[in-house]
């Protein structure tokens, strides 16, 4: 049981609200939040998916993640905004800036939301609602955009309160309003539960979070593997990580990247896991580290982000390798809903140099000693004659 109090901060439509106040900045009349209007996808094509949507967007049955093209359909005088990434990481930066001056305990999960452990500004403020309040009011204040904030006693149902009413609202849910907040609600809606799982839960007769909760986990990991047990947990408010107040990219090596177009299927994930395996050993063995521990993240087109991590077995800074159990990551975590971010990152570094102790039956040795020639040679090859001097076939 935690004690700590732990907020989940969200910007409000994100994407739309941004690019509505950046518009504005630069002698835009009408301000996109106002309107329906949509960023997301092609304006020239019109095709891609709604990253974002306004308030009135919203009331023409328009979601993000669906196509433009169907937002299109519901709405023919839509408004379109393309969206800006580099505005948006500046826009993101600026806003944890802020909130660090609040309270320095945060962790940031996305470009828009964020943890704070309510502990270290407890003396304060009267209630964690006062302090949730003042930091809902002090971001319009200074940025002219609005935030949501969640309170609970655990990181999970934080997240969720956060997701309640919108927009510029403060929601408690601790572990003891579950019962009466959460387990009424659409299985749909708990974290984490995509549309693939939520279908499998459907047929199964569970359709809301209180019948998960009330589910023996062990069917669940029958349909849904692991993923199963950790929608069970969830659903009964069982979450004891605590706010990472440092980034674990500040001890690690690592690289993600958005997808031009979602990823539908495991053969087109793993390509791009591939790519970002041969980045990140690359820029492990130009700092002369080896990584202990992997992991990949995924972004759903709908937003959720999901990550896995594990130790490696001998710290490595082999692509093949780090492919191997980044692969082995991702189908721990994918519920085969579309991908719109892959990211893979390792951590717990050592130097190349330090002596590593093998097992004595590790028979692998002779073939990474190989590997690690050969990724010495190709690593020679793209510092001469550039990256794409020298690609894999299963690139072409």
């Amino acid at each position: 049981m935690q004690d700590a109090i732990i907020f989940h901060i969200d910007v409000n439509s994100a994407f739309l609200s941004w690019t509505a106040l950046h518009r504005l900045e630069h002698g835009d009349p009408v301000d996109l939040r106002t309107i329906p209007a949509i960023v997301g996808g092609d304006t020239a094509t019109r095709h891609g998916v709604v990253l974002a949507k306004s308030i009135p967007a919203k009331a023409y049955g328009i979601t993000t993640g669906e196509p433009v093209v169907n937002a299109l359909r519901k709405c023919p005088h839509l408004v379109m905004a393309s969206p800006d990434h580099n505005m948006y990481r500046t826009k993101s930066q600026l806003l944890m800036e802020h909130l660090s001056n609040i309270c320095p305990d945060i962790e940031q999960v996305s470009i828009d939301e964020c943890y704070m452990d309510y502990t270290p500004i407890a003396a304060n403020y009267a209630s964690p609602y006062e302090a949730a309040a003042y930091i809902r009011h002090s971001v319009f204040e200074k940025f002219k955009f609005t935030v949501n904030v969640g309170i609970s006693d655990r990181k999970v149902l934080a997240k969720m309160a956060s997701d309640f009413q919108k927009p510029d609202k403060t929601h408690t849910l601790y572990h003891s309003e579950i019962a009466q907040k959460m387990w009424p609600l659409p299985v749909s809606t708990l974290f984490t539960c995509g549309r693939s799982s939520a279908e499998t839960l459907r047929k199964l007769g569970i359709l809301t979070i209180g019948d998960l909760a009330h589910t023996d986990p062990a069917i669940l990991e029958a349909h849904l593997k692991s993923h199963g047990r950790s929608l069970w947990q969830y659903a009964n408010g069982i979450d004891e990580s605590t706010v990472v107040t440092e980034p674990s990219r500040a001890k690690g090596i690592g690289n993600s990247t958005t997808l031009s177009c979602d990823a539908l299927t495991r053969e087109d994930a793993c390509k791009v896991l591939l790519s970002l395996c041969e980045s990140v050993g690359r820029r492990l063995r130009a700092s002369h580290q080896l990584a202990g521990q992997i992991c990949t993240e995924i972004r759903y087109s709908d937003f959720r982000n999901v990550s896995h991590q594990m130790p490696l077995d001998t710290p490595t800074a082999s692509v093949n390798l780090l492919y191997e159990d980044a692969c082995a990551l991702f189908d721990e975590l994918w519920d085969s809903s579309p991908i719109r971010l892959l990211g893979v990152r390792t951590s717990k570094l050592v130097p190349e140099d330090e002596p590593i102790q093998l097992s004595l039956f590790d028979f692998a040795a002779p073939r990474s000693e190989k590997q690690q020639k050969l990724d010495a040679a190709l690593d020679d090859i793209r510092t001469k004659y550039g990256k794409d001097a020298i690609k894999r076939g299963r690139f072409l």
